[in-house]
């Protein structure tokens, strides 16, 4: 069971306190799980996907360790500001749009 963790920016209390129950908040809007399994993550994933939806607000991003994927992680993301994250020789990077 892989380390995961969640890091939320301006979203409402419900996902504070949803996320506390599951996973220790580390720092305001920073949640460690260190042995959540694949299964509990992705319910979670589903759960904070559906408020997300519905509120539209904040933005969330998940990291977890997965030897298979470019630079051993997994990363999924709610809201802004949206990243690209590419591989690159091994190792992930983020790619912004010029401007």
């Amino acid at each position: 069971m892989p380390l995961c963790i969640v890091v939320t920016r301006d979203v409402e209390m419900r996902y504070r306190g949803f996320l506390g129950s599951i996973m220790l908040e580390a720092s305001p809007g920073l949640y460690v799980g260190p042995r959540l399994s694949k299964g509990v993550r992705e319910r979670v994933w589903t759960v904070l996907e559906d408020w997300h939806c519905t509120l539209n607000a904040g933005s969330v991003v998940m990291i977890w360790r997965d030897a298979g994927a470019p630079g051993g992680l997994r990363i999924q993301s709610l809201g802004e500001p949206p990243k690209n994250i590419v591989e690159h020789e091994g190792s992930l990077l983020v790619r912004r749009p010029f401007r």
